[in-house]
């Protein structure tokens, strides 16, 4: 008796989808997201200088929209403006016009993504198994999928990618024209990308539908309208001229040590398995699927993935598996996969002008599988819990009775524990990624400078300037360098080089030039950046091929002409940094 209540509570089977029961596993599966996403927001709001990683460079320019005196004439935040997708930049200026600040709706804006990707995820699996259990399974996986990842709390144009591709498959699967017409339309102001990955299902399906002639239910108008939609939305991407130049080629790409294996922008291996599979740029797969071993990467297949590559299997014996009769629309899941391996080879073959072809597949993927595995768990569950399932030999039974309980323990907890595992692989989660200034008071006293001033530095924690004092920086680190645009990355290549050779110059003429060339206000310096050590652990200079020059330099003991006005002209002093104010530096005989 209990097993059955259990069963009948679990897949609601006779009452088909009871809005009570649906209604309850909805309401967890909201509640899962809230959960889910507190240690993040928990992170971001940890102190008063704590800022996500990637929002660092997508974020910090959007100050302009609080205070448009910031960053006047700044290069990078000129740039990332640039490239920033229309529907992106306007959530945040009306945030902004309503007094929410852009560093604070990047910290606001993942849970209330992650409850809309989960509504849609939710209501997916419903349609495609109208039992309530598996939206929540399917909630469940994805959420967590996306709090292991980055993608979604750096609130950047990538974290709107799965609510909005997850509205485009819900309103595809229910046929509702409308719904899907919106859904390319908002993907296309947020994430284009994945504009030719929709307009690749609906080519699919247009094609089924003509081969699968004559049906009542086959509508031209309904594919016709919706891909001059998509058609309409990707045109300014296609006909908008880049004031930072064209996009570079993959025979430029590969003489640049940016896109080597050593390099920030790394894409080209000579490892096929990363290239083609686990490459975070250049692979087919999530970077979760994979595992870097003794230097070679291997496919790590998590629970879910073994549970979405089983349904196939599962459909082929519906007879053990009951509650699979009840599926439809399944095909939507092949074809999701097939036009977004399509559109990734095609990114192979254009390499760079359909940007990273690993973004055609990587949200995609995790998509589909969360949504299959919920079937195949679903039904595995059905199956277990229901002890009237008759086999004709009792003897060749895999479970009996007793084991059928612990059976599907077992398959929950093994979801369950995936993340720890790879918490113990050293796998950075989506609480990890955030970032917190090493010291406050260092920002603090930027905040109080003027500001239209421009600061000079290789310090790691120059990146977090712009973000966290709001004001200019002559270069960033490797987010900030992107190799993409070859105008863009010209001007931070020579900057940069620049910056790291007046800093280690011993000529004072080469410094002041710098000063003068640039509009350098302030110039900020770890106090160990010239010694040995410092300079042989710098992979900034070892990324620029300088390091060794100056390695022999200090070496033979010439002394720089800054590390000789770290007293005279400093500003400001920690036992880590100071900060030269470079009107000083022009006067210093």
């Amino acid at each position: 008796m209990l097993m059955s209540r259990l069963h009948k509570f679990l897949t609601n089977s006779e009452n088909g989808l009871a809005s009570s029961s649906l209604r309850f596993w909805f309401i967890l599966s909201l509640s899962l997201a809230v959960v889910y996403s507190i240690p993040a927001l928990g992170e971001a709001f940890s102190g008063e200088f704590v800022v996500q990683d990637d929002a660092r460079q997508h974020v910090f320019w959007m100050q302009r929209f609080v205070d448009s005196q910031l960053f006047p004439n700044d290069l990078m935040a000129d740039y990332f403006q640039s490239v920033a997708p229309a529907g992106y930049t306007w959530v945040y200026r009306l945030m902004a016009m309503v007094g929410i600040e852009p560093l604070l709706l990047h910290k606001l804006l993942p849970p209330v993504l992650g409850a809309i990707a989960t509504c849609y995820c939710f209501g997916i699996c419903v349609e495609l198994l109208p039992i309530p259990i598996s939206g929540f399974i399917g909630a469940f996986l994805l959420n967590q999928t996306l709090w292991m990842r980055d993608d979604i709390v750096a609130a950047t144009p990538v974290a709107f990618v799965y609510p909005l591709l997850l509205a485009f498959l819900y309103y595809l699967v229910k046929r509702n024209l409308l719904g899907v017409a919106s859904a390319i339309a908002f993907i296309g102001l947020f994430y284009p990308q994945c504009v030719f990955v929709c307009s690749g299902v609906l080519i699919l399906q247009l094609i089924c539908a003509i081969a699968n002639r004559p049906r009542r239910d086959f509508e031209p108008s309904f594919y016709i309208i919706t891909l001059a939609v998509a058609i309409l939305i990707l045109l300014p991407y296609a006909f908008k001229p880049s004031e930072f130049g064209p996009i570079i080629s993959a025979a430029e790409a590969k003489t640049l040590p940016a896109f080597l294996p050593d390099g920030w922008s790394n894409f080209f291996d000579q490892d096929p398995i990363k290239f083609w599979f686990c490459g975070k740029r250049s692979g087919m797969l999530p970077t979760e699927w994979c595992v870097l071993k003794f230097n070679y990467f291997f496919l790590l297949i998590p629970p879910q993935l073994w549970a979405a590559l089983a349904l196939p299997i599962l459909l082929r014996y519906r007879d053990r598996f009951p509650l699979l009769t009840q599926v439809r629309n399944l095909d939507i899941l092949p074809q999701i996969l097939i036009a977004s391996v399509s559109w990734f080879l095609i990114a192979h073959a254009l390499l760079f002008k359909l940007h990273l072809p690993n973004r055609y597949t990587e949200h995609s993927f995790r998509i589909v599988v969360a949504i299959a595995a919920s079937i195949t768990i679903t039904a595995i569950l059905d199956t277990l819990l229901n002890y009237q399932l008759s086999i004709p030999n009792p003897k060749s039974k895999i479970l009996n009775l007793q084991s059928k309980i612990p059976l599907s323990f077992l398959i929950v907890f093994a979801l369950l524990l995936y993340p720890p595992i790879l918490k113990l692989q050293d796998y950075s989660f989506a609480a990890d990624s955030y970032v917190g200034a090493e010291v406050p008071a260092l920002h603090k006293f930027f905040q109080s400078q003027p500001k239209d001033i421009t600061i000079a530095s290789i310090a790691k924690e120059a990146n977090n300037i712009p973000s966290f004092a709001h004001r200019s920086i002559l270069v960033g680190g490797q987010g900030y360098a992107l190799p993409y645009h070859k105008k863009y990355y010209a001007q931070i290549q020579q900057r940069t080089l620049d910056l790291i050779n007046a800093q280690y110059s011993t000529d004072l003429k080469q410094v002041r030039r710098f000063i003068q060339t640039y509009g350098i206000d302030l110039w900020l310096l770890d106090r160990a950046a010239f010694t040995l050590y410092y300079v042989e652990n710098n992979n900034w200079l070892e990324e620029f091929r300088v390091k060794q020059p100056i390695v022999e330099k200090i070496k033979q003991g010439n002394v720089p002409v800054l590390s000789t006005l770290l007293n005279k002209c400093s500003v400001f002093d920690t036992e880590t940094f100071a900060v030269l104010q470079a009107s000083c530096i022009l006067k210093n005989d």
